[in-house]
């Protein structure tokens, strides 16, 4: 069994952002933006965008947040990203998510320029990696992409399982294993038989949020295991996966923390980058 360290990964990663984006600075004299929106105070939400900001400042990357009470229209929201979308210093939004529950999240996701689309949640974004013309990409996904490359690990031809249908991790990663030459199944809260479909899986991906929800007996012996989730037992950090069992029979396996996470705000950093520099070209 071989740990995907993430944390290495992503470390290297955000030295190597931090590189190019002082190259862009003295080269071209731009620095690239990122503009986080957030609304309410949710206490994950908060945590989340302060790591974010924090990794900016580490690679140099220029980053505001800007915070709105739960008391917000959904048209000032709007106009805020409008705002953004116009400014020139800025090269990626987010919105933080979740928004409120009296907030249309696609919605107001959807007023953000493709171009600025810095998450790929978008529609345009989305309808790019559907046509396997991938362009800005989700960053859990993406990092999960890369970690599988950085350890030499073949996609194509491969039988994939990914559990979960979210817009954030299951669907465009199910995709992008497709555009890859993979063979993908999409499990969910809906499926029959799940134990038959996860021994089936040469790489086992869960993203549903449960703990421990992936046992030994649900991998095939050898498969590469793709943990997703955070989940918080006794003020421990777990993920979906029963890591101690399940590590007996996987070739591959992400820790949790330490695997995926720390790849998703190094990809989300990277994706800056490169809208920063389309900017540029496109000048």
């Amino acid at each position: 069994m071989v740990l995907l360290d993430g944390k290495s990964l992503a470390k290297e990663k955000r030295e190597e952002v931090k590189k190019k984006v002082e190259d862009l600075k003295e080269r071209e004299k731009i620095v690239p933006g990122l503009a986080i929106i957030r609304v309410g105070n949710d206490p994950a939400s908060e945590i989340y965008v302060r790591n974010k900001l924090k990794a900016c400042e580490e690679v140099k990357i220029h980053a505001i947040e800007k915070h709105f009470d739960e008391s917000i229209s959904e048209q000032e929201l709007i106009d805020c990203i409008e705002y953004f979308n116009k400014e020139e210093t800025i090269d990626g939004i987010l919105v933080q998510s979740p928004l409120p529950k009296n907030f249309d999240e696609q919605k107001i996701i959807s007023h953000i320029l493709g171009s600025k689309d810095v998450d790929g949640f978008g529609i345009d974004n989305l309808g790019h990696l559907l046509a396997n013309q991938e362009q800005v990409l989700a960053a859990t996904p993406l990092g999960i992409i890369h970690l599988l490359e950085k350890y030499e690990i073949p996609i194509a031809s491969k039988n994939v399982v990914v559990i979960g249908r979210s817009k954030i991790v299951g669907r465009p990663l199910a995709i992008m294993f497709l555009n890859r030459d993979a063979t993908v199944t999409i499990a969910h809260s809906k499926t029959k038989n799940l134990k038959e479909i996860t021994l089936q899986a040469d790489i086992l991906v869960s993203a549903v949020g449960r703990p421990n929800f992936i046992t030994q007996d649900m991998v095939k012996e050898g498969a590469v295991c793709i943990d997703v989730g955070i989940n918080r037992i006794n003020n421990q950090v777990v993920g979906d996966m029963d890591f101690n069992a399940i590590k007996e029979k996987a070739s591959f396996i992400t820790p949790v923390p330490g695997g995926v996470g720390p790849m998703t705000i190094a990809t989300l950093l990277e994706n800056v980058y490169q809208l920063a520099l389309k900017r540029k070209k496109e000048k």
